[in-house]
């Protein structure tokens, strides 16, 4: 029997037939994602959904689809898809990660423009019958200093747009290797120096707790007197509220905004200014755009229903059924493992190397380079994935290497993770046992014996007499129950180091006083 995919959003007419061409039963109901109860109803007939962003995919849909094996999001963004709920059903989840770039990059260069022109101002004037020449005095951007928060597949394309407009561009990422910055003309800056130096200012990152209100009332302080800014990323990366409030004092000459933080925007604190402009969300919008995700979703979709190839998944590393078994907890070894390293950098990454010794030397080392590059860097780019991770990298120059070795050492297979950032180099290894679960085995060169827990505390410290009771009565003061506690040390009295799993997410000021602790160098709370 042949798959039959639901397409429950507008998707172009081209998508479609690549599916019928592709021997796949297609039911094309446009309008069907906006009904939750009758899309729930009728799930269940289904091996495929495919969508767009007014579908969705919640915890009850996934429950009633007993035989989805693939939802396919034409589009980057899958945050209307409920991802731990359809990995634990065994649903792939699928996007198109690359497909709008260059219309993004466009429209933000666009919003830039009509905001030094006041464009959309002027003409509203103009269509009402006045002839406000006086009135609508703008500045020119050439010769003017653009500043790019992100500098990843959509930033790099708005710095090259932005230097054929003669403008100086500098940016910040801390991904961005020196090499690639160069490559890409840029000039690589740490974000106060950006704010005090841009005249305009471009936000092309995720949203992720590290960079939700990365633009708030203290940064915009600090920056130029008159300083545009232009958000066409995700909404949340600007405290909106700040921001009017700089926008009424003359501090920010004007903004342009295409994303919200809640949204349909109906209402917004921005609304009304008369040196704001909005625009509902068009970053992906053009029909270039739209027909690439949908023709690459239908391509997608069907590889993977026909012949089980996986690609672009956002839940799964692309690997065959026959490997998977095998790859399964390798796969989460590598991830975590990257995730750890990840974690504990905050400097621009220059290199990464991933050793594999033993067994698992034999096994798909690809997939499991791209599980540990996801992990890596999920921590600063929420939105990567298994598939995406090697080409993020490779965007930011990151020199990825892999490292194959026979069988040596004490455990049958070894991972070693080696993150070079531009200050310090550390390596964190890992294997699994015959339980099946992932254990850091050693960090830094000091040995350990750590299973991944869900919150976990990283401490570096001298090796000292009264640190465990100091830190352990701290937990105990502040509530937190501890699970485990494994330590290391690569001599008596030299370096030492504490990996602690503890009930519940640990709060700043109790990491704060960790880290007060005599003879503590670092301390830092990990979620796995």
């Amino acid at each position: 029997m042949a798959p039959r995919v639901l397409i429950s959003d507008a998707l172009s007419p081209a998508a479609v037939q690549i599916f019928k061409d592709r021997g796949i039963e297609v039911d094309f109901q446009p309008n069907l994602g906006k009904d939750k109860e009758k899309l729930a109803a009728i799930i269940g007939d289904y091996d495929g959904l495919a969508i767009r962003s007014a579908t969705k995919v919640t915890p009850k849909i996934i429950e009633q689809a007993t035989n989805l094996k693939v939802i396919g999001r034409a589009g980057i963004g899958v945050d209307n898809v409920d991802i731990p709920a359809a990995t634990a059903k065994g649903i792939i989840v699928m996007n198109t990660p690359f497909g709008n770039s260059i219309t993004t990059a466009e429209h933000a260069i666009t919003m830039m423009l009509a905001l030094a022109r006041e464009i959309p101002q002027a003409d509203a004037s103009t269509q009402a019958g006045k002839w406000e020449k006086n009135r609508f005095m703008g500045v020119e951007i050439t010769g003017k200093t653009l500043g790019v928060i992100g500098c990843g597949n959509i930033g790099s394309i708005v710095a090259d747009r932005a230097h054929g407009l003669k403008m100086k561009v500098i940016a910040y990422d801390p991904f961005l290797s020196p090499e690639r910055a160069v490559d890409l003309g840029v000039e690589k800056v740490e974000l106060p120096e950006l704010f005090r130096r841009a005249d305009f200012i471009t936000l092309h990152t995720p949203l992720t707790e590290k960079t939700r209100n990365i633009i708030s009332a203290d940064a915009i302080a600090t920056m130029k007197k008159g300083v545009r800014i232009i958000n066409c990323a995700r909404g949340g990366l600007v405290d909106e509220a700040a921001l009017r409030a700089a926008l009424d004092a003359g501090q920010v000459a004007g903004a342009a905004f295409d994303v919200f933080t809640e949204e349909p925007a109906t209402q917004n604190v921005l609304f009304g200014h008369p040196n704001v402009i909005c625009t509902p969300h068009l970053g992906a919008s053009t029909t270039e755009a739209q027909e690439n995700v949908a023709l690459q979703v239908a391509e997608q979709m069907s590889d993977y229903l026909l012949q089980g190839a996986i690609s672009n998944a956002v839940n799964f590393p692309s690997i065959t059924a026959e490997e998977a078994p095998r790859l399964k907890p390798m796969v989460e070894l590598a991830e975590k493992l990257g995730s750890f390293a990840g974690q504990l950098t905050e400097t621009g990454l220059v290199k990464v190397q991933i050793t594999y010794e033993g067994h698992v030397a034999q096994m798909k080392t690809k997939a499991l380079t791209s599980a540990a590059l996801a992990g890596l860097l999920r921590p600063m780019l929420q939105d990567v994935n298994f598939v995406s991770a090697p080409v993020v990298a490779r965007e930011r120059g990151i020199v990825v290497e892999e490292v194959t070795r026979e069988h040596e050492g004490d455990y049958e297979s070894l991972i070693t993770v080696t993150v070079e950032t531009e200050r310090r180099t550390r390596s964190v290894c890992g294997t699994v046992f015959a339980d099946g679960r992932p254990r850091i085995v050693n960090i830094k060169g000091i040995r350990v014996d750590a299973e991944f827990g869900k919150s976990m505390l990283y401490v570096t410290n001298d090796d000292a007499p009264g640190f465990i009771g100091r830190f352990a009565s701290l937990l105990g003061e502040a509530g937190l129950n501890i699970a485990t506690f494994n330590l290391g040390r690569d001599a008596p009295g030299g370096n030492a180091i504490a990996l602690v799993e503890v009930d519940g997410e640990v709060p700043a000021e109790v990491l704060e006083r960790v880290g007060k602790i005599p003879n503590v160098q670092q301390a830092r709370a990990l979620r796995f």
